[in-house]
C-alpha cells in the first residue's frame, strides 16, 4: 500500500513540512537500527475522532528506548500532547500515527551514547493492513522469532522488524497474506507484527510474552474485552499443531485491528469463516473504537478533526 502523505510532521516540539523531514544518510538509526517506535490508530467517532490508547503507546515507546539507553527528553504527556497537535494541524482522521525515536548523526561507530535522539511523529490515512476479506490465509514461517537474551521482544525496536521483514516477504513470495513464527524453543510465537490468538472449546488462547512476542496493546484490549465478556482466557506456550485444530484463530494489532484467519498452511480453521468467539470480540473492539459504544476504559483520547463518518471493520 502506497504512503499518503500530510502536510505535517512532528519534530523536537515544533510542526515541519512533511517533505522537510529528512537526515543525513551518516545517522547511526541508518546503520545499525537504533530506533524505537509505535503504531497508533485514530478511530472517527460520531461527533470526531479518538486515538486509540494513545497513553499506553506513549509509554511502550518510552520503556522500550529505556531498554536500549535512549534518552528521550519528552514525557508521555509531551508525546501525547505532540501526537494530538499533528493529527490536528493535518486535519486528517481516520489515520495511523507513527511516533519514532533514534539516534541521529554524530558517531558511526557501533556504540550510539554520543548519538544525538531525534523525535517525529507523523500521520496519514491507513486501511486494511492484511489482506484477505473473508479471512487471512497464513503460514508458520521457516523464520523463528528472536531468541530470549539475544535482542529484547519487549522492546519495539526498528531492528527487530528485520526479522519480520523475511517472515512477510517469505510468506507473500510463497502466495498468504502473513506468516506466524514460531519461538526458539518450537513453540507459536506471533505473526510478522501480530499477536496471536486461539479459540478451541469455547477457551481462547493466546501466546504469553515468554515465547518472544511483544506486549501488544490491541492483544491487552482484547483480554480485557474477552475477560468482560465472561470468555475464559489460557495464556500458555503453544505447540504448532493448536493451529491446524483450533476452533478458530486471529490476530491483534494496531494494524491488524481484529483480523480472523481463515487458514494455516492451506489447512482451514475450523470452517474457513469467522467463528463466535472471535466475532464477539471484533464486534466489541470495533463498537468502542468507533464510538458506537461508550467508552468505558477511557481508551480514546479526542482530537478535533472533522469526519464524514465512523469507519466501519
Amino acid at each position: 500500500m502506497a504512503l499518503q502523505t500530510t502536510n505535517n510532521i512532528w519534530h523536537n516540539g515544533n510542526l515541519i513540512p512533511w517533505d522537510k523531514a529528512q537526515i543525513h544518510v551518516m545517522s547511526h538509526v541508518v546503520h545499525y537500527g537504533s530506533a524505537v517506535f509505535e503504531g497508533i490508530r485514530c478511530y472517527a467517532q460520531p461527533n470526531g475522532a479518538g486515538v486509540f490508547r494513545l497513553h499506553e503507546h506513549m509509554a511502550r515507546m518510552l520503556d522500550s528506548a529505556k531498554i536500549y539507553r535512549m534518552p528521550v527528553p519528552y514525557t508521555v504527556d509531551q508525546l501525547c500532547a505532540a501526537a494530538v497537535e499533528v493529527v490536528e494541524a493535518n486535519g486528517v482522521a481516520p489515520c495511523y500515527l507513527r511516533p519514532i525515536a533514534f539516534r541521529g548523526y554524530g558517531e558511526v561507530g557501533v556504540n550510539p551514547l554520543k548519538n544525538p535522539v531525534e523525535v517525529y511523529i507523523a500521520n496519514f490515512p491507513w486501511g486494511k493492513y492484511v489482506s484477505g476479506n473473508d479471512g487471512a490465509d497464513v503460514c508458520v514461517s521457516s523464520w523463528n522469532r528472536l531468541a530470549p537474551n539475544t535482542m529484547p521482544s519487549l522492546a519495539k525496536a526498528s531492528a527487530n522488524y528485520m526479522n519480520s521483514q523475511l517472515i512477510r516477504m517469505e510468506a507473500e513470495v510463497n502466495g498468504y497474506s502473513e506468516g506466524i513464527a514460531l519461538d526458539v524453543n518450537g513453540y507459536l510465537s506471533e505473526g510478522s507484527g501480530e499477536n496471536l490468538f486461539l479459540v478451541r472449546g469455547g477457551v481462547l488462547y493466546t501466546t504469553p510474552l515468554a515465547n518472544s512476542v511483544l506486549s501488544g496493546i490491541t492483544r491487552n484490549s482484547v483480554l480485557t474485552l474477552a475477560r468482560e465478556l465472561g470468555i475464559e482466557i489460557v495464556e500458555q506456550a503453544l505447540p504448532r499443531e493448536m493451529l491446524y485444530i483450533a476452533d478458530e484463530a486471529f490476530f491483534t494489532g494496531t494494524a491488524a485491528e481484529v483480523t480472523h484467519l481463515r487458514s494455516v498452511d492451506r489447512i482451514l480453521v475450523g470452517d474457513g469463516t469467522m467463528g463466535p468467539v472471535t466475532t464477539a470480540l471484533h464486534e466489541e473492539f470495533f463498537a468502542l473504537v468507533n464510538g458506537l459504544k461508550p467508552d468505558r476504559h477511557n481508551w480514546l483520547t479526542p482530537v478535533n478533526v472533522k469526519v464524514a463518518e465512523p469507519v466501519g471493520a
